[in-house]
């Protein structure tokens, strides 16, 4: 495999300390969605700002946010060389179900070079390559070819509840010319990829409501109306026979896939059929018209979450239950207003809701859809730098899952994006048996290693100067 020498062959003879590092790492149970586990994402935090100080990054510190903490680090002040954020996280998700896991999640375990693990490649493993790729720089060459500043949050995994807040109060620290994250996975085994587009979000729920309480359905069956059978029908109302969702002006602003990008997409290689019996569905679905990449990648989504209603326990109870509630959220595609979704949704619920309940809808997150233009110097310098470690050219995808901070980095900071990240499709992430490739977090930190000399210091640099904290 090709190196940056003597970046690379630094990276090369560290190894096994950095996947012992990675190893330590994963050990701390940083899941931010649980109130138990709040002491561990603090620990993790720690961890990694003790890391980054070792690795000769400056000015490491936990930062306090109202919840979970942050990370942030930085090295260099040189105006005339572009300025850098690094961005990525520390919390994981829950275990559940944990009896379905081969190994304790949180005794990391290696097997056939794969490290088993919760946050394994979301996001700890790749969040060790950065680190791994600076440390790289700073004990050969003694300094950076770019100014960076780093910043990891423990509260991904839970909406990023507090990290736009703080990205707006340090926002002068924090600007540079483009951001870089690590939290995608590649195309496929040996085929890296650069996502240049991400769907959008938004969330509600639905709770409909008939009586004061359960009612026997014997003695009122037939004459009040079932909020089970109201909530089905508003459900089955979200979309057509054709799979297409059937609200209004829902796909306003929704841009048909171009002929380059059915090119491109066709040309991965790609197989239905090989997805459904991996994922053990029948066959795959969706709107007609569209392949599954492009339905995944180009499409908009309304997909109910959740749904609850009466009695589910073991044996009977002939009610008519009070209430029904779902969980609905709709991914966005680029020039989709996610709050003209939020009004045609809701529109749309209250007109098809049938007589005799009353229905409320309660809104959650909405952020729109991301893009980075392919021409952009910095995907030009990640294309360069992928290609001279896994000596072919990355491919150009888009995803269908959200990042919520790069959108509040686009709209606060007016930064770009570069996603390149070194998972894999299939590594289970918030699933059990999580794992990451030991091969590809290698090749992750060379590439990384390689895209910081790749960028040049000529149309990139807008923002220089000090801007340290």
């Amino acid at each position: 495999m090709p190196t940056l020498t003597p970046v690379g062959d630094y990276l090369a003879r560290h190894r096994a300390r950095h996947v012992e590092e990675l190893i330590d790492f994963l050990r701390i149970p940083s899941i931010s969605a649980l109130p138990q586990y709040a002491s561990e994402v603090r620990r993790a935090a720690i961890w990694l700002a003790d890391r980054l100080t070792q690795a000769g990054l400056t000015k490491a510190k936990v930062r306090e946010t109202g919840g979970h903490p942050v990370v942030t680090a930085q090295y260099g002040d040189d105006p005339a060389k572009p300025s850098v954020l690094i961005y990525g996280h520390f919390d994981v998700q829950p275990v559940d179900p944990e009896d379905a896991w081969t190994h304790p999640p949180f005794t990391p375990t290696i097997i056939e070079d794969a490290i088993y693990a919760r946050g394994a490649s979301d996001d700890k493993g790749q969040v060790l390559m950065q680190v791994a790729a600076l440390e790289a720089w700073l004990n050969t060459a003694h300094d950076l070819p770019v100014n960076v500043r780093l910043l990891f949050e423990g509260e991904e995994e839970i909406g990023s509840v507090h990290l736009e807040t703080f990205i707006r109060q340090h926002a002068a620290h924090l600007g540079g010319d483009f951001a870089v994250i690590s939290d995608t996975p590649m195309f496929a085994r040996d085929m890296p990829a650069i996502c240049y587009g991400l769907r959008g979000l938004v969330s509600l729920e639905v709770t409909v409501r008939g009586a004061y309480q359960d009612l026997h359905s014997g003695v009122y069956g037939g004459a009040v109306a079932n909020p089970a059978h109201a909530l089905a029908h508003l459900v089955d109302s979200l979309h057509d026979s054709y799979g297409r969702v059937a609200v209004d002006h829902f796909y306003d602003g929704v841009a048909e896939p171009t002929a380059e990008e059915r090119r491109v997409f066709s040309e991965l290689p790609f197989d239905e059929p090989a997805l459904a019996r991996r994922l053990k569905v029948p066959r795959l679905m969706g709107e007609a018209g569209f392949t599954s990449l492009e339905r995944t990648w180009l499409r908009p989504t309304v997909e109910v979450n959740g749904m609850w209603s009466g009695f589910i326990g073991e044996g009977r109870k002939t009610i008519i239950p009070a209430t029904a509630q779902a969980k609905i959220t709709c991914r966005l595609v680029p020039w989709q207003d996610p709050q003209s979704v939020v009004q045609s949704l809701v529109h749309h619920l209250h007109a098809f809701c049938p007589p005799g309940v009353e229905l409320a809808v309660a809104v959650g997150e909405a952020s729109p859809a991301t893009l980075t233009a392919l021409d952009h110097p910095a995907v030009a310098a990640a294309t360069r730098a992928t290609a001279s470690v896994f000596g072919q050219t990355p491919r150009y995808i888009r995803m269908g899952g959200s990042i919520p901070v790069v959108v509040t980095l686009q709209e606060v900071l007016k930064m770009p994006t570069v996603l390149l990240g070194f998972a894999l499709p299939d590594e289970n992430f918030h699933a059990p048996n999580e794992h990451f490739h030991l091969a590809n977090f290698s090749r992750g930190a060379q590439t990384l290693a390689a895209f910081w000399a790749e960028i040049g210091p000529t149309d990139l640099v807008k923002h220089g100067g000090n801007n340290s904290e």
